[in-house]
């Protein structure tokens, strides 16, 4: 979410040019002032020109001298030391906005998926926290180098929209986390495919809210995400730790399509366990065809009458 009033001063000056300024109204030298609080006068000298940090333990010497409490001098590092911080970090998202202007930015705002901000370099700070990465290097680490491979265990880098298709990725990984399942039991979820089918037939107004909580006793979660465009994708299958999760598109206008989507889906939790993450419609490097074939026949057995 966006950050509300907060101020982020242009410029902080460096403790060390308070001390100096302190110094002179005491008419007192670096000599003398390091000879009063026990430090060597090079640190003294270091800290007057900014090229040196006031500890907790200079702060509370520097007060007996100085008469100023060492909670300010403190603060004051504090505050600069995070001035310095953002300095950098205005750097790191100034060199990022590239990469977020491969991302379709305009329909995840309309969408409600990143808060509706203007410049480009706060859109890129919104889709750094969007992924929960602190760097754009991270984002492509995860997707494209597989440097997380218990969490994400194929590259994006082969497919020809990774950057969409990692935003639907993750938007259901940010709608799964708000979901509460039980513990997962594969016995529970074969127990509940004939359920589920029988929705499938009947296909109430509020089949979904159904298929989602009969999973979730069964602990899998199951969510809904918007298509976006340039992301070629219906379904997805993923663990997140020890939970099965899956993604869908649908159901849009077709119902059939959606079902088949989802059985196929719990044909991969059922049949590959925890190894894979599956993406439908979606073709990639490491993509199993005999495991897709496996999970449509799985899913042609319970959508067929």
């Amino acid at each position: 979410m966006a950050k509300q009033n907060q101020y982020f001063p242009q410029t902080v000056p460096h403790p060390g040019e308070t001390l100096g300024e302190k110094l002179e109204e005491m008419n007192m030298g670096p000599k003398e002032f390091a000879l009063r609080t026990g430090k060597p006068e090079k640190t003294i000298i270091a800290i007057i020109k900014g090229d040196s940090s006031i500890t907790p333990d200079m702060a509370v010497q520097f007060e007996s001298v100085t008469r100023i409490p060492a909670n300010f001098w403190m603060n004051h590092q504090r505050n600069y030391d995070e001035f310095v911080a953002r300095k950098k970090r205005q750097a790191v998202i100034q060199e990022a906005t590239g990469w977020a202007k491969k991302f379709p930015l305009a329909e995840m705002i309309k969408k409600g998926w990143l808060p509706a901000v203007t410049t480009i370099q706060e859109k890129t700070t919104e889709m750094l926290t969007f992924f929960g990465f602190s760097s754009h290097t991270a984002w492509e680490d995860y997707y494209f180098k597989q440097q997380l491979k218990v969490a994400f265990r194929i590259s994006l880098a082969q497919t020809a929209e990774p950057y969409a298709i990692s935003a639907w990725l993750r938007k259901g990984e940010l709608q799964a986390m708000e979901l509460d399942a039980k513990v997962y039991s594969e016995k529970k979820f074969k127990d509940a495919l004939p359920k589920l089918k029988s929705i499938r037939e009947n296909h109430p107004d509020e089949f979904f809210s159904q298929l989602q909580r009969i999973c979730l006793e069964a602990g899998v979660k199951v969510v809904y995400t918007p298509r976006i465009n340039k992301a070629p994708i219906s379904g997805s299958t993923r663990w997140l730790n020890d939970t099965p999760f899956i993604q869908l598109t649908g159901p849009d206008n077709d119902s059939n399509s959606f079902w088949f989507t989802f059985f196929h889906e719990a044909g991969h939790i059922l049949l590959h366990g925890k190894k894979d993450i599956f993406l439908e419609r979606v073709e990639y490097s490491d993509k199993d065809l005999i495991k897709e074939k496996e999970a449509d026949e799985f899913a042609e057995k319970w959508t067929s009458r």
